[in-house]
């Protein structure tokens, strides 16, 4: 006698929010026609089914190889009160500390983007007090003791009054990396601007937002032709050669097959360091979005990337262990002098098990035992989330002596390296309570007292609004 058969292989079971009332719910993670979904059903708005990734293959890699012991912050904010994720935070059961931290200085913006989960616009013109931002800062250095990343952010944070002094109060802690988050526009218009926020430098880096090689995707994103701004900011900070990093947001049936001609134009500068495509996240404002017809996964990013620019192959785009359902990953390296546009990758040379063990000795290599254990290690310190991007870069340096597949390259410096990224962030749809807990990119509160992980920040914490909501959801959700 034959069984009844399910159609699809059932992979796990986990607890998701229902994208309609945010209540948490029962949820299970589906493989059907060579696709993950996640599958949850809500007693009050019924089941909904969510695209994770139209990749098992690398969904499973993500799962079950790229695993790492998670890092904790130095101090949690907040006890484990009503259950995740409406502690946040950073809880006891959060498993993940803060690679990017996150200083949101003003809600003001000198433009409105129909996609903006921050809600900023011209309309809105608080500024957080330079009070409130070093309270903020103390929090950051509390949490990660020496911040890898910091990420000043907004709103559009050079409309701030105060901004230098902003950044002058990040320079007195001891941050590695410090970050501007911007849409360039007071780059490209202000003499003398760029050369300002060049003397922050070194661990200094401009991320630049830039949608598109054209005006459609910044004129559907953005409420603008932004293009010809973004040149002429990336004019000046090439003239500098001052670190940028440029952010790309991606939505289905717009710019996701741009992606090659992005990688192309960024690799012509070189004052840009790598490109990180961000799919568009539901939260906040988000115009014209329908997640049955826009939304994009990280797997769909990835094969874009390796169909539409030949230098990356699938081997080269591999997950970050601190969160590998959201984060993924591709570093090369420029070529010298007037080569510096050709791209040599370096990914596709790290097995799995040695970037994430470090010395675990599961691999035999040729030649002489020290010198392969030291490539080891560098390998594995070269990826760590404890590395900002001057830091994997130094250690990449190191390792250049040892990799007999890759030219030598004695006097590789931050400028020599290209790193391609996917960041993306969990919304109402997508978020699964396993998966939040890892999430690595975390905001300052501006009570001074909490870090808040960015995907549940957004959704649960930012708005007033949202914060009563929130009110309603802990009291359902009490024991």
């Amino acid at each position: 006698m034959s069984r009844r058969e399910r159609p699809y292989l059932f992979y796990s079971a986990t607890r998701a929010l229902c994208s309609t009332c945010l209540e948490v719910v029962d949820a299970k993670e589906l493989i059907e026609d060579g696709k993950v979904f996640l599958w949850k059903r809500c007693m009050k708005h019924g089941v909904q089914r969510v695209l994770l990734s139209d990749d098992v293959d690398y969904f499973r890699l993500c799962r079950e190889v790229y695993l790492k012991k998670p890092e904790q912050p130095d101090h949690y904010n907040t006890g484990v009160n009503y259950g995740c994720p409406y502690d946040c935070g950073i809880c006891p059961d959060h498993e993940q500390h803060g690679c990017v931290s996150v200083l949101e200085i003003t809600d003001n913006c000198n433009l409105r983007c129909p996609t903006c989960f921050a809600h900023s616009g011209p309309d809105r013109s608080t500024h957080r007090s330079l009070a409130t931002i070093e309270s903020m800062l103390d929090l950051i250095v509390r949490n990660e003791g020496e911040p890898d990343v910091v990420q000043v952010s907004g709103g559009e944070p050079t409309m701030h009054p105060h901004f230098f002094e902003v950044l002058d109060a990040c320079r007195r802690r001891p941050i590695h990396h410090l970050m501007v988050n911007t849409n360039g526009i007071r780059i490209a218009r202000e003499d003398g601007f760029a050369e300002r926020l060049a003397s922050y430098e070194p661990g200094f880096e401009i991320y630049l937002q830039l949608d598109g090689v054209d005006d459609v995707a910044h004129q559907v994103l953005r409420g603008a032709k932004l293009f010809e701004i973004k040149s002429r900011a990336l004019a000046r900070l090439e003239a500098l050669n001052l670190s940028t990093t440029l952010v790309v947001t991606l939505r289905r049936d717009l710019n996701e097959d741009s992606i090659g001609a992005i990688i192309d134009f960024a690799r012509s500068y070189r004052c840009v360091r790598g490109v990180t495509f961000q799919p568009v996240y539901d939260e906040g404002r988000n115009e014209g979005f329908d997640p049955a017809v826009h939304r994009l996964t990280l797997s769909e990013v990835r094969r874009r990337i390796y169909e539409q620019s030949p230098t990356f192959t699938p081997a080269d785009i591999i997950p970050v262990p601190c969160h590998p359902d959201s984060v993924a990953m591709a570093y090369a390296v420029r070529g010298a002098g007037d080569d510096f546009a050709r791209l040599s990758p370096l990914t596709r040379y790290m097995p799995a098990d040695v970037l994430i063990e470090g010395g675990r000795n599961t691999i035999i290599y040729e030649g002489d035992p020290a010198l392969l254990e030291n490539m080891r290690a560098r390998i594995y310190e070269t990826f760590s989330t404890a590395h900002g991007p001057e830091g994997a870069s130094k250690a990449l340096g190191e390792l250049m002596c040892c990799l007999p597949r890759i030219e030598t390259l004695p006097d590789l410096s931050y400028d020599r390296v290209f790193r391609v990224i996917i960041m993306q962030f969990l919304d109402r749809h997508s978020m699964d309570l396993r998966s939040v807990r890892k999430t690595c990119v975390h905001i300052a509160h501006r009570d001074g007292k909490r870090m808040i992980p960015f995907d549940t920040y957004n959704l649960l914490y930012r708005e007033p609004e949202q914060q009563e909501q929130l009110v309603t959801l802990r009291a359902r959700a009490r024991p």
